[in-house]
């Protein structure tokens, strides 16, 4: 993710196994519950602890809607979707601008930006860190050995916080790092340059309030929200009041505080040291809550 070497940056602890049968996508006419997601919805992963009680789900890219428009609840009906609950998921450094857009959409455009019905590949288990890949170019290469060096020799310093190592990506120093990743240079890990550090404004969840009323009245639809708390929130933030907001007013699960308490137990890679997304068992934790909030809808 940022030319720093897999050896030093790579996961090494085993994550649960996936069967390919549950991750199946359901047509829109067979589905009950239809999911908007990015790309923490479209590997298909979470939607497993669905699948396994025997919801049928379909997944939908939210780029190819653009938005959560007017018209989407009867384009819904009108495309053959007879079930109720509608999952709306997005992560948090997106929020804003995907609440703000929906707000202003009056009709939906679909556009195919990203296939979304083939098959997707079943997460790896074990990663081997060691593995040396020649298929790259040498310059490539020799950028990340030197970024390897340079951030020995920067990290080797007590007062060490961070690095910007691109333009999208810094390391940065994680207290109890090594109780919570499991890759060689545990004790940092790489996050991304735009997550947000301030929390996100309670106008978001008011708009959040006025599209689930919207799709609601509209189309008889059960809306969950669902926002995926940045990497740097998880781990660095997360003080953010956001996701008691988000519960409290729309019963949205509250993903932070299951991420948080998952880590201090502690469970390494909930997120991957190397990534800005879940690790498999982080998939499976944002399952678990999502199954909960959806089971107390009415």
């Amino acid at each position: 993710m940022s030319m720093l070497p897999e050896s030093q940056f790579g996961w090494t602890q085993a994550q649960p196994a996936i069967e390919p049968k549950w991750m199946e996508q359901a047509s829109l006419a067979d589905a009950d519950v239809m999911v908007i997601g990015d790309s923490f919805s479209t590997g298909r992963v979470w939607q497993t602890v669905l699948t396994r009680e025997g919801l049928r789900v379909r997944t939908e890219h939210w780029d190819n809607l653009r938005a959560i428009c007017a018209d989407l609840g009867a384009r819904l009906r009108a495309q053959g979707f007879r079930g109720r609950q509608v999952v709306l998921q997005i992560v948090e450094r997106n929020l804003e601008r995907a609440v703000r857009e929906s707000m202003q959409c009056v009709q939906t455009r679909y556009r195919h930006k990203h296939s979304v019905d083939g098959p997707q590949p079943v997460p790896t288990q074990q990663f081997e860190p060691d593995r040396v890949d020649r298929s790259g170019r040498m310059s490539v290469g020799l950028r990340t050995q030197f970024n390897a060096l340079m951030h020995e020799r920067l990290s080797a310093a007590t007062d060490f916080r961070d690095w910007q190592v691109t333009a999208e990506v810094r390391v940065a120093r994680v207290p109890r790092g090594c109780d919570w990743f499991s890759h060689r240079r545990c004790q940092d890990a790489l996050f991304l340059i735009e997550d947000r550090l301030e929390d996100l404004p309670e106008s978001v969840v008011d708009d959040m309030a006025a599209l689930t009323q919207r799709l609601s009245a509209q189309s008889g639809l059960w809306v969950t929200w669902v926002v995926v708390p940045n990497k740097t929130t998880a781990y660095l933030q997360p003080d953010k009041r956001f996701w008691d907001q988000a519960e409290a007013r729309l019963g949205a699960p509250n993903l932070l505080r299951v991420v948080r308490r998952a880590i201090q137990e502690p469970t390494m890679d909930i997120y991957l040291g190397n990534n800005t997304h879940f690790s498999t068992a982080g998939y499976l934790l944002m399952g678990q809550a999502v199954q909960g909030a959806l089971r107390r809808r009415p």
